[in-house]
């Protein structure tokens, strides 16, 4: 039991749709909730075209419509929404320090939804032409290149979801993927193979990305079926092939050999009143809603433990 009261009761970390869902039980639970975000909230979402598969709306919405939905619900409950950087995360007896740009807060328990960021491919002229032509982001950065001849790289529901919309600003578009088949949704898979616009390659990778030193000119590919090797004209490469868990701030908690953070159904890591939510965490599944369902328990488990460190736990 504990009788010291922190700043706030839960501090959210990350306002993706885990974090805002988390956000939004936290306030209508009467818990003082604080969410923190370094950019705008929203996360990866952001940047979705087209949302048609989240339940209760039939009509397609932007990820950015949905976001400010989310966003408005979490204030209207009465959770706070600060702008910052957060430094490091320690613990002290029963106690969260979470040090930011903007101050130092206190808090009872923790939900990190700090998300994933894109994964590159590392490969010779990509650093060199990203922001040039090599970009992670079509519905960001699509529009530059309209009419024009653009290259997907990916085989998930990312790649399959960003070859669409691109496909809506050329009839010139190529995807590759290394394997045989795409892992993407088979609906989604399905909506990419049919597309006339899409040009789809498997067994194929990306060896190389080429310019004059300004802007991306062409690529190498490597055809695994044919063993063969050739060169090609782009103006544009999208690349879409996973994501890196963002969990620096968190080194010592438990994770998976590729780096996501081990929970409990509870949503809990391996740190007492530390919950994880969203991509930053193991999951079979990846999408919208099972990031708000992960806010959703984490809020509710976060609450029970924050009972029992205060001595109100239900008997």
């Amino acid at each position: 039991m504990t009788t010291t009261q922190p700043d706030k009761d839960i501090i959210i970390i990350g306002g993706g749709a885990a974090g805002l869902t988390a956000a939004q039980y936290g306030g209508r639970a009467n818990l003082s909730t604080l969410l923190i975000e370094e950019m705008a909230p929203g996360g990866q979402a952001l940047v979705i075209d087209e949302l048609e598969n989240f339940p209760g709306f039939p009509e397609k919405l932007s990820g950015f419509e949905l976001t400010e939905r989310f966003t408005t619900q979490a204030k209207n409950f009465g959770a706070e929404i600060l702008a910052a950087t957060v430094n490091s995360i320690t613990k002290k007896e029963n106690l969260f320090f979470i040090e930011t740009s903007k101050g130092t807060f206190t808090t009872f328990a923790v939900i990190f939804a700090t998300g994933a960021k894109h994964r590159k491919l590392e490969v010779p002229g990509e650093e060199e032409y990203s922001g040039r032509g090599v970009s992670y982001c079509a519905t960001c950065d699509g529009p530059f290149f309209k009419n024009k001849k653009m290259l997907v790289v990916g085989g998930g529901d990312a790649a399959c979801d960003e070859a669409l919309f691109l496909a809506k600003l050329t009839d010139n578009l190529v995807m590759i993927h290394r394997k045989n088949r795409f892992r993407a949704q088979k609906a989604l898979a399905d909506r990419v193979l049919s597309n006339p616009m899409i040009d789809v390659r498997f067994n194929h990778e990306l060896k190389e990305i080429k310019g004059d030193g300004n802007r991306l000119s062409s690529v190498i590919f490597y055809d695994n079926e044919h063993k063969t090797e050739y060169s090609e004209a782009f103006d544009a490469v999208f690349i879409f092939v996973g994501s890196i868990p963002q969990t620096a701030l968190i080194p010592h908690v438990k994770k998976d050999e590729t780096g996501y953070v081990i929970t409990n159904q509870e949503m809990q890591s391996s740190e007492p009143g530390l919950y994880a939510v969203g991509d930053v965490r193991v999951t079979p599944f990846r999408q919208l809603i099972v990031a708000a369902g992960d806010g959703a328990i984490a809020t509710h488990c976060a609450s029970q433990y924050i009972d029992e460190l205060k001595g109100q736990s239900y008997k």
